[in-house]
């Protein structure tokens, strides 16, 4: 069985970011970037399945500009066998994105597709949502566990009364969440080995997809800073100030 796991290239989650000074969006200037968290742990995932020998190939996708390479280098380098980039510029929403992967998803026609439930750029949470729907495949989102059967999936997934577990028939789409696992490092051999793993370049237009935006951004502001607390001489006076001033009693 083969795995298709998307990978999204993201501002690396230890930056702080900086909003440009005209508000148009997010300075990407000189920023380390890196794969999103939530994808990378769906790259290990797949890994992890295909090292149990219940995948026979993990591949990866992702959709951005030509340094996402780079991106998939890294899974590659953790023991992904090949990738695909559908080169874009600027950004693409996560319609569009679905739709390319539907094309990918039809020329490669994996078992299962595995991707984070969500990137930390735009926090959209809705590709791998779309991508089902529009696969007609069963789906299961914020996956903490994943136990691949016969024919079936077994997702393990965190719901505000506890955990819930769904058997999806294959093939089926996964969305990954934090406490899945923990994604290894690649190691110096595997990140000189993963040079030379194929990456195969295609545009939107190979999968007739428009990707023009259909959401306009009308400014990017930073949050407001935190005001500074105070420091209270008693109980009393805590009380009085919570009652009084916060208004929370």
């Amino acid at each position: 069985m083969k795995i298709l796991v998307p990978v999204k290239r993201v501002i690396d989650y230890n930056v702080k970011v900086r909003v440009k000074a005209d508000g148009s969006g997010v300075d990407l200037a000189n920023v380390k970037m890196s794969m999103n968290p939530f994808d990378e742990i769906a790259v290990e995932e797949a890994i992890r399945l295909k090292e149990a020998g219940k995948a026979s190939e993990v591949v990866l996708v992702s959709v951005g500009p030509q340094q996402a390479q780079e991106t998939l280098r890294t899974g590659l380098a953790m023991g992904a066998d090949r990738g695909i980039l559908v080169k874009t510029e600027g950004t693409t929403e996560p319609l569009a994105v679905a739709k390319i992967l539907k094309g990918i998803v039809g020329e490669e026609e994996p078992g299962l597709v595995i991707l984070g439930k969500q990137a930390i750029d735009d926090d959209c949470n809705q590709t791998g949502q779309m991508l089902a729907a529009l696969l007609g495949w069963a789906q299961g989102t914020f996956a903490n566990e994943i136990d691949l059967g016969e024919g079936t999936v077994d997702v393990t997934r965190e719901v505000d009364g506890g955990l819930q577990t769904v058997q999806l028939k294959m093939p089926a789409v996964v969305t990954t969440d934090l406490r899945l696992n923990e994604p290894r490092y690649a190691s110096l051999p595997n990140i000189m080995k993963a040079k030379k793993k194929p990456i195969d370049e295609k545009s939107p237009d190979d999968y007739g997809v428009d990707v023009s935006p259909r959401l306009e951004v009308v400014t990017t502001k930073e949050p407001p800073a935190r005001e500074a607390g105070i420091k209270v001489a008693s109980v009393a006076e805590l009380v009085e100030k919570l009652k009084n001033e916060a208004g929370v009693l």
